[in-house]
């Protein structure tokens, strides 16, 4: 097993599968910023207040429905290693006619959603008010943005993270550039901010047909024209893993939001120092990232193959590089977390909460790892239903861990993070053990 490391084709597949992907992340916080900084210099703070939930609405819309993404990243790999052309063309057509679906369901529903989450909220009438104006004109780039998300999973599953990879990034160039024209030139204010997003998404979804076409022809796909009709007989399996996957995201977000909600319960001070310890926790998954969709194409196209080398080949390779790029992490957080902190933060009370929970962060690069390239692992195989009951479990060992500690305040949902790190790490480690004792891996789910 481990003579795979000797190879140097091998490593450079990884790193040419999962640097284009961290590098596009990088992307994605420098539109944020550019985002904050451009609507935050307006005359009055409710404009940020708006945008900020408005966003943070479209965020979790777009993020809960990146099974699209997932799904279809596995299925293309698998085809791609079979070299089943009729099967690659299949999986892009029925993602892009489940993406349009789920996108004008969206746009039907859109109007209750918003009320729904307004209803729950205690922001000011105008933070709300311009929250619903963002959203309302956001929410349009639906069917752009889940189009987006097939075409990086198929593009991606045929073992190419470039083409992804300038996807990502003319979206957020194009974003950013226009609000600056919008907000800071033309004064359109909010309406501006969303008009550039959905003008980014659109300017992507442009790119993004423009490469898969390339592909398309390249391989000599079936027409589209002609296979759509017969692409739509295949789509309940498709269905069953977009499910599965669902699932187990809405049980993430549940994670991620209670301890958002919990932590404001704690004071100012401790929420703040919770937002600023976030920011470890997402450089942890802009690198494990990278290598957890390496290892959904490689794996992807190993069992299309049937191929148990290439498989052990492409687990050992990328658990490698994980490692190491955790470790640097880990030493990164280790000898220059409070130097992280600082930079996030120039607030003393915020500083000291922080240095408080510092450890937890230290702890996480290390523990996480596995879950990331597990999940990379499963995605590939298209194992859905298993991923789904790990997670089922690794929430109700989140609550539990909480509840254990909650003397602890903070310190207990620390706790209960780094807990469910490693228990959706374990648990999906363990099915694949006893699965691949018992040769079922290589088995297509």
């Amino acid at each position: 097993m481990f003579s795979a490391l000797k190879q140097k084709s091998l490593h450079v597949r990884v790193f040419s599968l999962a640097f284009p992907m961290v590098l596009s992340n990088i992307t994605v916080p420098l539109l944020g910023l550019v985002d904050a900084a451009v609507i935050g210099h307006l005359d009055h703070a409710w404009y940020l207040g708006g945008v900020a939930i408005g966003s943070t609405m479209i965020a979790v819309t777009f993020w809960l429905l990146g099974f699209l993404r997932m799904a279809t990243t596995g299925l293309t790999a698998q085809a791609w290693g079979a070299d089943d052309k009729t099967g690659l063309a299949n999986v892009f057509l029925q993602g892009i006619t489940l993406a349009w679906l789920l996108a004008f369901i969206i746009l039907a529903l859109h109007p209750f959603i918003s009320n729904a989450v307004f209803s729950f909220s205690d922001a000011s009438a105008e933070v709300k008010r311009y929250a619903d104006e963002y959203f309302s004109i956001r929410i349009w780039s639906a069917p752009a943005a889940l189009t987006n998300l097939v075409i990086m999973g198929w593009l991606l599953g045929a073992q190419n993270a470039k083409k992804p990879m300038l996807l990502i990034i003319l979206v957020n160039l194009v974003n950013i550039v226009l609000d600056l024209l919008f907000v800071v030139v033309f004064d359109w204010k909010v309406e501006g901010a969303a008009a550039a997003s959905v003008i980014a998404d659109y300017s992507g979804m442009v790119l993004g047909l423009f490469f898969v076409a390339q592909v398309w022809k390249k391989s000599s796909l079936p027409s589209p024209i002609t296979q759509w009709k017969k692409a739509s007989a295949g789509m309940s399996r498709l269905a069953k893993l977009n499910r599965d996957i669902f699932l187990r995201s809405l049980c993430l977000q549940m994670a991620f939001t209670f301890m958002t909600f919990q932590g404001a319960t704690l004071g100012d001070d401790v929420v703040a120092a919770n937002a600023v310890l976030m920011n470890f926790l997402m450089l942890v998954s802009f690198a494990m990232d990278g290598f957890a969709y390496a290892m959904e194409a490689m794996v992807g196209k190993a069992i299309g193959a049937r191929s148990r080398q290439e498989l052990l080949e492409s687990l050992t390779a990328t658990t490698f590089w994980s490692l190491i790029i955790s470790l640097m992490i880990t030493v990164a957080f280790l000898l220059g977390g409070k130097s992280i902190v600082g930079v996030i933060s120039d607030i003393p009370a915020v500083r000291e909460q922080a240095y408080l929970y510092l450890p937890w962060l230290i702890a996480m690069p290390m523990v996480s790892m596995w879950c990331f390239l597990l999940d990379g692992v499963f995605i590939g195989a298209t194992r859905g239903r298993e991923m789904r009951n790990t997670m089922f479990f690794s929430m109700a060992g989140f609550f539990v861990v909480w509840w254990l500690f909650s003397g602890t305040g903070n310190h207990a949902l620390w706790a209960a993070m780094l807990g469910f790190m490693a228990l959706r790490g374990v648990t999906l480690g363990a099915v694949f053990v006893y699965q691949w004792r018992r040769g079922q891996f290589l088995l297509q789910a």
